[in-house]
């Protein structure tokens, strides 16, 4: 994060902007060993940064590391995304960048005004406020973290719609958002989604998993 810098005769790090990812402490780059985590890394509200930015870390909620659900990348064997339906996740942040989770929260916002189908197992579900409002807890809205992914799930007729409502939204973020999604491939091979997005001059790049279909589904599409 660009967060370790020379002030006068001190090399200080500057918590604010720190995500926790362990980096500069397993790098072990320091010749006087002077780098170590803090017993307030590991306390709430800050905890949350090395939950979303140490891969090594694992979320208290899902059991897991990572910034998402695995079930989203294996959906040749999950079935979780049936035909007439699309798959979305929006990724906040990246190395040399981060984001806050008030920027998730103003997406959030936006989302559930849109009634769509949020991803409850994702790790970020568990910093919402209850009742579901898209509001971020506030003891934990201005925690920066490496990255964080909001997944949620859209019936193929509102492409349209949602891309348009939430382009403006992610333009006026602070951090960079990489944009994915989810499609099944037609019965002859074609992907129809690709030139739904071309109409709404929204680029898809080439660049994606494919799942083969080669595992079993647990729910049939």
């Amino acid at each position: 994060m660009n967060c370790i810098a020379q002030k006068g005769d001190a090399v200080e790090i500057d918590q604010d902007e720190c995500v926790e990812c362990g980096v500069c402490l397993r790098a072990g780059v320091c010749p006087t060993d002077a780098i170590a985590m803090p017993v307030e890394s590991t306390q709430y509200p800050r905890a949350i940064r090395a939950q979303f930015s140490d891969p090594g870390v694992q979320h208290p909620s899902t059991n897991q590391g990572g910034r998402g659900t695995e079930e989203m990348k294996t959906n040749d064997v999950t079935g979780r995304i049936r035909r007439g339906e699309y798959g979305m996740a929006l990724e906040f942040g990246r190395p040399g960048t981060g984001a806050r989770m008030t920027d998730l929260e103003k997406v959030l916002k936006l989302l559930v005004t849109m009634d769509v189908e949020l991803e409850k197992n994702n790790a970020v579900f568990a910093f919402l406020d209850e009742p579901l409002t898209g509001g971020v807890k506030p003891e934990f809205r201005n925690e920066k973290v490496l990255s964080a992914i909001l997944e949620f799930k859209i019936p193929e007729h509102r492409l349209e719609h949602v891309v348009r409502q939430l382009l403006p939204v992610l333009a006026d973020l602070d951090t960079v958002v990489s944009w994915g999604l989810v499609s099944r491939f037609a019965e002859n091979g074609a992907l129809p989604v690709r030139t739904k997005l071309q109409a709404l001059g929204v680029p898809a790049r080439p660049n994606a998993k494919i799942n083969m279909g080669l595992g079993r589904p647990v729910v049939e599409p």
